[in-house]
């Protein structure tokens, strides 16, 4: 999910998890800043926080080597080496930032700050109004709130039954920021990867015609029981070199005979957002064997190829910021 723009999840000098690790790198962030940002963001509304924005992404893009030799190597490969510049990589983090302020926006339910440009819902809404539940599988791309809360209307504000699948242990202390100021009903549930009880809890969701999110752009750890990280990790070209993608989304979505979307919420600039809704994968008719292989190695590739191309129409919404080709280790 979007991240705080006081918490880039990265190794400092002290850090020493594998390199690519995403998910045990400890949180970079003070509980005391958090707490003010969200406050500042509250009580003196968003025009006013945002104007703190551009020292912290001035204080990142200095302060953070390791962020920006990742975010350096990645802007090469979609914006081009030639052609970029110190401004992208101030672009990319003020992005990030800008989407995490607004995540707090979305959970008190001020929709109304905000405007929406939702493309492809007529068959996601079909799917809903089916009562059989799908998985939306997204990426660290723009904001994962702004896909819900484009959803949201004053006559049917709770249209949308969406949970994220994600690993929580990693964004304890924004998250327990967050939660505190949030609204219940605006904000999302949550099924926490990585439990024994993750793949019940995540049938009966979607048994119950609700809607499962999950961004699938990061390799995931192995689960205590093994069964919320089904699968293998696969090397696909990505950007003009290969890189790990899980097919593991995929395979969960095989074996519970759900619909695949491909979700976006990719943040414009200013308080604009367009929310895409692409139909990925059907795996609702069960198909077995050798050939249900070839279909989810088939989604597999049809996810990194959508992502690759985002990436490239929209550089600036992509927000790894860590060794994600595994150059470091090279």
């Amino acid at each position: 999910m979007s991240r705080p723009p006081l918490q880039i999840h990265a190794a400092g000098n002290n850090a020493t998890p594998a390199s690519g690790d995403w998910a045990h790198v400890p949180e970079r962030s003070s509980m005391l800043v958090l707490r003010f940002f969200c406050w500042l963001a509250l009580t003196c509304g968003r025009r006013v926080a945002r104007l703190v924005l551009a020292p912290i992404s001035f204080y990142f893009l200095l302060c953070s080597p390791t962020q920006r030799r990742h975010i350096k190597r990645y802007l090469a490969r979609t914006v081009g080496e030639e052609r970029m510049n110190w401004r992208d990589g101030y672009r990319l983090i003020h992005a990030f930032s800008s989407v995490v302020l607004d995540r707090v926006f979305f959970l008190r339910g001020r929709h109304e700050l905000f405007s929406f440009d939702v493309k492809g819902a007529p068959a996601l809404d079909a799917e809903v109004a089916s009562g059989r539940g799908a998985f939306l599988i997204g990426a660290h791309v723009g904001s994962f709130e702004a896909v819900g809360a484009s959803r949201y209307t004053s006559t049917d504000p709770d249209q949308l039954r969406l949970a994220m699948l994600m690993y929580p242990d990693n964004a304890q202390q924004i998250n327990s920021v967050l939660d505190a100021i949030s609204e219940p009903r605006f904000r999302p549930e949550v099924i926490a990867l990585g439990r024994p009880e993750a793949m019940l809890r995540l049938r009966d969701w979607l048994d119950a015609g609700g809607l499962a999110g999950l961004l699938a752009d990061r390799t995931l750890p192995r689960s205590e029981d093994g069964a919320a990280q089904r699968g293998d990790s696969i090397e696909l070209p990505f950007l003009g070199r290969n890189a790990s993608f899980s097919d593991g989304p995929f395979r969960l979505a095989a074996l519970l005979r759900r619909k695949v979307f491909f979700m976006a919420g990719l943040y414009l600039g200013g308080a604009r957002y367009e929310v895409r809704f692409e139909p990925l994968a059907d795996f609702s008719q069960g198909t077995p064997g050798p050939a249900r292989e070839a279909q989810i190695r088939e989604a597999l590739e049809a996810y990194v190829a959508r992502l690759e191309a985002l990436c490239r129409e929209h550089p600036h919404n992509w927000f790894n910021f860590h060794d994600f080709w595994l150059e470091d280790a090279t």
